[in-house]
């Protein structure tokens, strides 16, 4: 039997802040990992977005594979940007962090929606000079936008306002640094989640982290890419999970709990008949309207 190694080496953190992330839940997600008896030495992750998963089991356990996907263009390159280019990337994001933050407010809102003008520009995948700075920017704007918020319009432009940080942390070299070490053994796709049937297998991890389903009907209020996750694609990612579990993989999903609006809405615990559903306390941190911040339920719905 092939033990997985505990990692000897640097915590490592996300390097955006990302809407939906599961920092404030790894707590409980920690507690289905299943690389304790040696069997599950691979991880896969279809839905990546920020990584707070991924960067804590990179962090805990030195696995045989590990592949993370996601349909977000910008988002992947700048995966594969740390991961293979990284010294240039700081090289960029040190110039942005020293020519950003001496300017005063007015002067920052100009050099803000310049960058993000330029972000919109170059947002077509280019060569490879291109998407360095397109990894660049992508940071800077996470780092300086309202909320950390990555919301695209129907056009697919990134639209989010500046944020009011006194003194934001653009280039945490440290950390990019750890993650980039981090990543150099990681596969790193750009597509949808059923790529990743080859992949899995039944010495697979799977943590599904899909679009929330929302709570209500004028909850939908951002986007993070120009792909629409309803209903159906629910019930699509649904019946993955289930062939993925007749494969042998331990997988875990999380998801928004209809629960929360409607007492009697069993959607998820309909389409998860099959698997176990557990309902954790969360922080709903960003919404359009203070009021619909807070406590809420969400649901971690596991064959593990």
């Amino acid at each position: 039997m092939e033990v997985v190694s505990v990692s000897k080496t640097k915590t490592v953190k996300p390097f955006l802040k990302w809407a939906g992330g599961k920092g404030q839940l790894l707590k409980e997600i920690e507690k289905y990992y299943p690389f304790r008896d040696g069997k599950i030495t691979k991880y896969a992750e279809p839905f990546v977005g920020g990584g707070a998963v991924l960067f804590d089991i990179l962090s805990k356990y030195d696995l045989k594979e590990v592949y993370i996907s996601d349909v977000n263009a910008e988002l992947i390159n700048a995966y594969r940007i740390i991961c293979d280019d990284i010294e240039e990337l700081i090289h960029s994001l040190s110039t942005y962090q020293s020519e950003y933050l001496p300017l005063d407010t007015e002067e920052r809102k100009i050099y803000y929606l310049d960058k993000r003008a330029r972000f919109n520009e170059v947002k077509v995948n280019g060569d490879e000079d291109i998407n360095i700075e397109k990894a660049a920017l992508l940071i800077f704007l996470n780092k300086t936008c309202f909320n950390g918020l990555y919301r695209v319009n129907k056009k697919g432009f990134f639209n989010v306002p500046m944020g009011a940080y006194k003194n934001p942390m653009i280039c945490d070299e440290t950390n990019l640094r750890a993650v980039s070490e981090k990543l150099q053994r990681v596969t790193i796709l750009c597509g949808d989640y059923k790529k990743s049937a080859d992949f899995i297998d039944e010495n697979t991890f799977v943590y599904l982290d899909p679009p929330y389903r929302p709570l209500t009907d004028t909850a939908s209020f951002t986007a993070y890419t120009e792909n629409v996750f309803q209903d159906e694609e629910q019930i699509e990612l649904a019946k993955f999970v289930d062939d993925m579990s007749e494969k042998g993989a331990k997988i875990v999903v999380s998801n928004s709990d209809p629960k929360n609006s409607n007492e009697g809405d069993d959607f998820f615990d309909d389409i998860y008949a099959k698997h176990k559903i557990k309902r954790v306390e969360a922080t709903r941190m960003i919404n359009s309207k203070s009021d619909a911040r807070g406590k809420i339920k969400e649901l971690l719905i596991s064959n593990c």
